[in-house]
């Protein structure tokens, strides 16, 4: 566990994060979707719906991003007030009762919210103290945080990837690391992280082997980092479809390319 998080400009610079990374739902789309051929299959927003049995009042979903959890709330508990936040006005765009707000200073009262969500957006915050103080804040009490990201092993077999793609394109047996978003605040972190505020943190680990047969849906994963792509130290296209190419040979010769994850819940109280 690290002491504090790393400050990583690359995942938490608020003009990058509001145009180029998330100006769409496009590249958070592309990430998700990988997911449909992951073993076992995990109902996020199912288990979000669940663990809010109980709750009442407001829930503020921190970080919506293309509104995925937001819809599924409002469907499954339309007793519920839901207030979506993001900190990119276009990724907002087609979903109602949207506000533009950043994690560190909510424009929300204290103790107003039955239940705050932060799914896997921690890691682009730049003070993760702070916004985890405005968690709590923010929490009525007996109220319940949310809180999702992946563990420091989760999808190695992508980096890898990258890493043998890039050494192909430059020359060399590996090349640079890509941007890791979720590096910054994992699911080994995170409980330490928490811990500064909420007295209760249950984690829920989520499992899984993604399998594919076709490699688009990978290639789609890594072209999702494209806002990064001038900090990637490659040709960034050119590392793209050579991985297409190792991930094709990798299907002939074994009938799949597999890649190993671990992503979790952080319940709070």
């Amino acid at each position: 566990m690290t002491d504090r998080p790393t400050r990583d400009h690359l995942a938490t610079d608020r003009n990058l994060l509001s145009t180029k990374a998330y100006s769409t739902g496009q590249h958070l789309a592309a990430r998700q979707s990988l997911y449909r051929f992951q073993t076992p299959r995990h109902d996020l927003p199912g288990i979000v719906v669940n663990e809010l049995a109980g709750i009442r009042g407001v829930v503020a979903d921190v970080g919506c991003g293309n509104g995925k959890f937001v819809a599924r709330v409002r469907e499954a508990r339309p007793d519920l007030s839901v207030l979506p936040l993001d900190v990119s006005h276009g990724i907002l765009g087609a979903i109602p009762g949207a506000v533009v707000a950043d994690v560190q200073q909510l424009p929300i009262a204290d103790g107003a919210l039955g239940a705050v969500l932060a799914l896997h957006m921690m890691y682009h915050v730049q003070d993760q103290y702070q916004a985890v103080r405005e968690l709590g804040r923010v929490l009525a009490p007996g109220g319940t945080a949310i809180v999702s990201t992946n563990s420091q092993t989760d999808k190695r077999e992508l980096e890898h990837l990258w890493r043998q793609a890039a050494g192909d394109v430059l020359g060399i047996q590996e090349g640079p690391a890509r941007v890791q978003l979720s590096a910054r605040f994992t699911l080994e972190d995170a409980p330490g992280i928490l811990g500064t505020v909420f007295g209760e943190i249950r984690t829920i680990h989520l499992p899984g082997v993604i399998e594919v047969t076709d490699a688009e849906p990978v290639v789609a994963h890594l072209a999702s980092y494209e806002a990064w792509a001038d900090k990637m130290g490659v040709p960034f296209r050119e590392t793209i479809e050579r991985a297409r190419e190792r991930v094709n040979e990798i299907i002939q010769a074994e009938g799949a390319f597999r890649i190993r994850c671990l992503g979790g819940m952080l319940v709070c109280r």
